[in-house]
């Protein structure tokens, strides 16, 4: 893993135990996460399961969650519902004025860490109550749009962020981007940031197929036409979907577009029906993140990797897990130029940029580069993808080693 950290100033993160007694005692890392069956983070937890002994605490947004994970017992703080921000906000609370029944479980924590706001909030309390020398840090991976917003709510949470951000030792971001655009509004109050992107976890990839990782990135299907666009992962973005759909209807027998992963529904209600309604356009249910990427990947050709559902923000900013599976597996990119992911992809001259400004330029970018289409084409876009670093994709057991130890010289009063 490129650890990438930039301190915005130098300064202590924590002030060290008499005779440094924290270096002779393992790393206690308390993980405060939103949705205990977030794939992300499990795959945070294997990144560092062989650094520290980990305690994982949050909530969850079913009934079905891991109740263990990797050996590690998870501790529930209840249920939430996603969208709806007041309700989480009030489990929150709950959790806040309940920290007397579950505070057992932090007993010997050398260091916090809280995934998104809400759990720097719950993490930040607990840490003061519980061990109030142990490091916090602070794991950003989204900028709601709320966030953003001039009105009293907007103003009111990005005080809170900044409040909190004092008191943070580091602030891990997974893309460069949500610092420039976002957290670089704090100035004085922002902590050291590092970053650590959405890479693949070698841990995930059975050691056959990691072993054959070459030979797979310079394979691939044969080349189409039909050409196969795989649009994988949380399935939200409603932009996304119309794109797709009306290039499966303007290009029909020369694409074809293959979903799986997690429809919102509550944001596209009527996915189903479109799904139904265009050949070409298919549903394939949900895959599992251990075992699956391989096939599903090398079953098509290329890998929708853009995302409208917060155009001009955090849409905009982010750099996708589909971006380095993809990439990986040798599934190549379509991304639009101007966002952050375009950029990634352009430094590594590879991947397809597609241009336009709107709805209507970006979708004609899409069909002429479908309709002027070749093998020869095809071929070239993903020899350029299987030149891209194995270290700029994914995470192996020395990068995750290299980012435990950053956690741990916290204790030693900053990162190295």
């Amino acid at each position: 893993m490129d650890l990438v950290c930039e301190a915005a100033r130098s300064r202590p993160a924590t002030n060290p135990l008499p005779g440094d007694q924290t270096l002779r005692c393992p790393m206690k890392l308390a993980y405060f996460v939103h949705d205990l069956a977030d794939a992300a983070v499990h795959r945070r937890v294997r990144m560092l399961r062989d650094s520290a002994e980990i305690t994982l605490l949050g909530f969850h947004r079913s009934d079905t969650f891991p109740r263990d994970l990797d050996g590690i017992r998870t501790v529930s703080l209840g249920r939430t519902v996603d969208a709806r921000l007041a309700q989480r906000a009030a489990m929150v609370t709950r959790a806040l004025v309940g920290l007397s029944s579950w505070r057992h479980h932090l007993d010997g924590s050398t260091i916090f860490l809280a995934r998104q706001l809400e759990m720097l909030v719950l993490a930040a309390w607990a840490r003061q109550r519980v061990a109030p020398r142990a490091p916090l840090v602070f794991e950003c991976l989204d900028i709601h749009r709320l966030m953003l917003t001039a009105n009293p709510v907007g103003a009111g949470l990005r005080l809170l962020e900044g409040g909190l951000l004092r008191v943070c030792s580091l602030l891990l971001v997974s893309s460069p981007a949500f610092f420039r655009h976002h957290f670089a509004r704090y100035g004085a109050a922002l902590p050291p940031h590092l970053l650590v992107e959405n890479k693949v976890v070698a841990k995930d990839v059975p050691p056959p197929l990691l072993a054959a990782i070459a030979a797979i990135r310079a394979g691939g299907p044969p080349p189409g036409p039909p050409w196969r666009v795989g649009w994988f992962g949380m399935i939200r973005c409603r932009r996304s979907l119309d794109l797709l759909a009306r290039l499966a209807r303007a290009l029909p027998g020369q694409v074809e577009v293959v979903i799986r992963g997690r429809p919102r529904r509550d944001v596209i209600p009527d996915f189903d029906a479109i799904v139904l309604q265009v050949p070409g356009l298919s549903f394939r249910g949900q895959y599992d993140r251990h075992t699956d990427l391989p096939a599903i990947y090398g079953e098509v050709h290329f890998t929708w990797a853009a995302d409208f559902f917060e155009a001009g923000q955090n849409s905009a900013w982010l750099l996708p897990n589909r971006l380095y599976e993809g990439t990986l597996y040798g599934a190549v990119p379509l991304v639009p130029a101007s966002v952050e992911t375009g950029r990634w992809l352009q430094e590594r001259r590879c991947g397809v940029l597609l241009d336009g400004l709107d709805d209507v330029q970006f979708f004609q970018s899409l069909v002429t580069w479908f309709r002027d289409l070749d093998s020869g084409g095809y071929r070239a876009a993903r020899a350029a993808l299987a030149r891209v670093p194995l270290a700029d994709v994914l995470d192996d057991p020395p990068s995750c080693r290299r980012f435990g130890d950053v956690l741990n010289d916290l204790r030693r009063g900053g990162p190295q």
